[in-house]
């Protein structure tokens, strides 16, 4: 990864400066991928991190997640964050209001998925709250003709749209993306008034990377690949050093 840009510095002094409201995603961001989406795991001492980096701005950290808002929980046990799940259609503030979006009818996609998945072992199916994720990387394989499939599963369903992700590809309502959970979040005490930076890897945080630079923050994309982001880093390892920096560093004015 040597001809991607380390923008730690830059990063870390976000990170330590007050005024900052911080949003992270979390695969790919906070852990590395993994063949499964059960099979992440978070390094020592990130939970730490993060409830101090938290602590530090006020409450000012979210997770902005395509898991649902229980999986979020459940991996940063006994730490609980404002997050926003399912790409925004789950939303939990910082006052622990529980909100979710009003979501299209995605059984379609789900049925069509479920038997491309029975007739192909490697594939694995995810269904969420209005979304259907559908994932290859244990085949690769049939990459295009999983594409072709849910490519005909949405067209059928109106107000949902197809994202291709890393080795998946996720039905998800139109209506819904990380840069509208982020904005919401931003309307709300404590991010209200803050300069956001948010963290992300996959072509499903792209949205938010527009929102926050639009709002005069900063995106930070996560490994290669074309990206809006302004500031880049080479992997989540390199995110996770300048979140544990940025937790036990001094605030710079």
């Amino acid at each position: 990864m040597a001809d991607i840009p380390d923008d730690s510095a830059a990063l870390l002094q976000l990170l330590g400066t007050p005024g900052t409201g911080v949003f992270l995603d979390f695969d790919g961001t906070l852990v590395d991928l993994a063949p499964t989406p059960d099979g992440v795991r978070l390094e020592a001492g990130v939970i730490e991190a993060l409830a101090l980096l938290a602590e530090r701005h006020g409450g000012a950290l979210a997770v902005i997640s395509g898991r649902p808002v229980t999986q979020i929980d459940a991996m940063l046990a006994p730490l609980v964050l404002p997050v926003a799940g399912v790409h925004g259609v789950e939303r939990r503030g910082a006052d622990g209001t529980f909100s979710v979006a009003a979501t299209p009818d995605v059984s379609p996609v789900l049925a069509r998925a479920q038997a491309l998945a029975a007739m192909h072992p490697g594939l694995l199916v995810e269904c969420k709250r209005g979304a259907v994720a559908l994932h290859y990387r244990l085949a690769p394989e049939l990459e295009q003709l999983c594409m072709q499939e849910m490519t005909a599963a949405v067209q059928a369903c109106p107000g949902v749209v197809l994202l291709h992700g890393k080795m998946v590809l996720e039905a998800k309502p139109s209506a819904t993306d990380k840069g509208g959970a982020i904005a919401a979040f931003m309307q709300e005490t404590p991010f209200a008034g803050r300069r956001p930076v948010f963290a992300g890897d996959d072509t499903t945080d792209e949205a938010g990377f527009v929102f926050v630079q639009q709002a005069g923050g900063q995106g930070v994309k996560v490994g290669s690949g074309p990206s809006a982001a302004t500031l880049r880093l080479a992997s989540p390892r390199a995110l996770r050093a300048a979140l544990l920096a940025a937790s036990v560093s001094p605030f710079k004015e």
